[in-house]
């Protein structure tokens, strides 16, 4: 039996007390039958714009979804609020497929999971055909643009759905989409006539932090050390091998860390994913290939060991932290190898001229973002045409802010040996030129004759490799993409080779004192934050809602999330009336789990 009222859904089977943001209006939208574009930050409760619409129109709302891998866990996370959710994907056996046509057909199903190739198929577009379809909702609708970070050939196919289901509402979802992307989303599925609702892009409880590299495994342990002992967190390298080595270098550091890449067989990637999303305090260690779709709310941090490829890249990843509102740690070490290593990625795609040139401008973002020494956050909104002119408080560049130095001089050498060496070189080289080293291949090329060569001596290597960094960053140099990592001019170099401009850049981790600037973070504990008196009833809520969860066979969040677990010990809920008022608590689960969890709370309200 269908509901009537949204608010009414909201507070009885999800157990929040009022829609946020835009929540209200897009689900008006739908329910009266009309399209939308959805972009909401990662956490701002996208699903529940597609899932109450579904619940309160006539039939089953259909939702593309583009990883089968996770399907079970959001069905599982549904079931668990007492809905009638399911997937069609090809891990089912054809048993199980014709059970559930069989009860989309009979109208009891509220939520069905499918993939965008799935939907496409002939057999399941007939399906739908004589099926009662109250929505299409299209999650992770960045997926249908070309000029996007991560597109899908397949979700194209899904523009036949404006044609073959003229009457049934359609809902586009997605966290990361610059204006560009927005336009293609709109096209490619045929919602011109959609309503928009642009969110925001601010993610105001990620702390920002962004850092060369150095020693990364020391820098990455000091993080976890320092502020992440115990939680459960993403680690992003960039090649298989990386993430292999780093999941066993922390599983040797006593952590529990699994490794998550393309190239592992499809049954260890799915049994590192269920781990991580079913046990607390794991660490995925991935490439790109792990992340989107991901539910789970309590990631309190990830890691990049290397730069990504665009600002999109990098939102989309770091957005999977703090889903649950608490303070969380965006962190990313990265050096120049990574800058050469990406463009020469770039360079060897079948992509077409146009498309590299898109994908070179958006890494430049990237390695501007990394190098900025100004608010992180308000350069990462302003990408995204979200601009907020008020510094945030909560990046690395605002808690403790860059230090800088006149580098004229030294750029001007840097430059200067760049030309006159041929534009034909990498940076070690380079410096090798600057600091005066006599070796075979200097000496092979003549370039100890140089005026250049031995210039450079007030700075050591890592300081010359520093600045030759900036100077790429800042569009004075740049790096070739055929594949040898040589260094050339850019026309904006030639203001300050002549004398007629200054320059002044971030100091690197070797010249500052300041040790946190290097990839320690802000020295914060990440929530929820309990205070010591609370600890013994925090850790019996969480190792009760393990016990059922394991029992149950689902992730722990999926009984309740630790935002909802930290609300319990601070308003100490003594009976169901009181305990129904704690956000995240709806009435399935007061009635599923409510008992358990008042019995801790009488407890130790008579010890205490």
């Amino acid at each position: 039996m269908k509901h009537t009222d949204a608010l009414d859904i909201l507070q009885t089977i999800y157990g929040y007390p009022n829609f946020r943001g835009a929540q209200a209006d897009i689900i008006d939208t739908i329910i009266d039958g009309g399209d939308a574009l959805a972009l909401m930050p990662t956490g701002g409760g996208k699903s529940i714009c597609y899932q109450i619409p579904s619940l309160v129109r006539r039939g089953t709302g259909v939702v593309v979804s583009p990883l089968i891998a996770l399907m079970q866990d959001q069905v599982d996370a549904l079931r668990a609020l007492n809905l009638n959710a399911a997937f069609i994907n090809s891990t089912l056996s054809r048993e199980e497929i014709a059970d559930t046509e069989a009860a989309l057909l009979a109208g009891d199903i509220d939520l069905l999971y499918v993939a965008p190739e799935r939907l496409l198929m002939p057999t399941m577009l007939s399906l739908l055909d004589r099926a009662e379809i109250a929505l299409f909702a299209i999650d992770e609708a960045h997926c249908v643009s070309q000029w996007g970070h991560d597109f899908r050939p397949e979700y194209m196919g899904l523009s036949l759905l404006q044609d073959r289901f003229p009457d049934i509402p359609r809902i586009a979802l997605t966290a990361t989409a610059d204006q560009r992307t927005r336009d293609e989303i709109v096209k490619n599925l045929g919602l011109q006539g959609a309503k928009k609702f642009i969110a925001g892009f601010d993610r105001p409880n990620i702390c920002y932090a962004l850092a060369e590299a150095r020693n990364v495994k020391d820098q990455l342990w000091e993080f976890l050390k320092s502020q992440h002992t115990e939680s459960a967190g993403i680690v992003y390298c960039q090649s298989r091998k990386k993430v292999e080595d780093i999941a066993k270098w922390l599983c040797e550091q006593g952590r529990d860390a699994v490794p998550y890449h393309a190239g592992m067989p499809a049954q260890d990637r799915q049994r590192n994913q269920t781990h991580f999303l079913r046990n607390d305090s794991v660490i995925v260690v991935a490439t790109i290939a792990f992340g989107m779709g991901i539910d789970k709310p309590d990631v309190r941090f990830v890691a990049h060991l290397n730069l990504p490829k665009s600002v999109e890249a990098y939102y989309q990843e770091t957005g999977r932290a703090g889903r649950d509102g608490q303070p969380s740690d965006a962190w990313l070490v990265y050096g120049l190898q990574d800058v050469i290593n990406l463009r020469n990625m770039m360079a060897e795609s079948n992509a077409d001229e146009q498309h590299k040139r898109v994908e070179h401008h958006k890494l430049e973002y990237m390695l501007s973002l990394a190098e900025q020494d100004m608010c992180r956050r308000r350069a990462l909104l302003e990408y995204f045409d979200d601009p907020n002119e008020v510094v945030c408080g909560n990046c690395d560049n605002c808690l403790i802010p860059p230090e800088t130095w006149d580098a004229t001089d030294a750029a001007r050498k840097a430059l200067s040996c760049t030309y006159r060496t041929g534009q034909r070189f990498g940076v070690n080289y380079l410096v090798d030129v600057l600091l005066g080293k006599s070796n075979d291949r200097i000496i092979n090329n003549d370039h100890q004759s140089q005026s250049t060569f031995g210039i450079g001596k007030e700075l050591n290597a890592t300081q010359w490799r520093s600045l030759f960094r900036q100077l790429i960053a800042k569009g004075f140099l740049t790096v070739d993409v055929g594949g040898h990592g040589s260094i050339s001019l850019t026309d904006y170099a030639r203001p300050l080779l002549r004398g007629e401009q200054t320059l002044k850049v971030r100091v690197s981790s070797a010249q500052s004192a300041s040790s946190s600037r290097s990839g320690g973070g802000s020295k914060r504990r990440s929530a929820p934050t309990i205070k010591a008196a609370d600890q013994p009833l925090w850790d019996e809520l969480r190792a009760l809602r393990k016990e059922l969860a394991e029992t149950a066979g689902v992730p722990a969040y999926v009984v309740f999330s630790d935002k909802t677990l930290a609300e319990m010990v601070d308003k100490r809920p003594l009976n169901e009336s009181e305990m129904s008022k704690v956000s995240g608590v709806g009435q399935h689960k007061l009635d599923h789990y409510g008992d358990a969890f008042l019995d801790v709370m009488k407890h130790f309200a008579t010890v205490t």
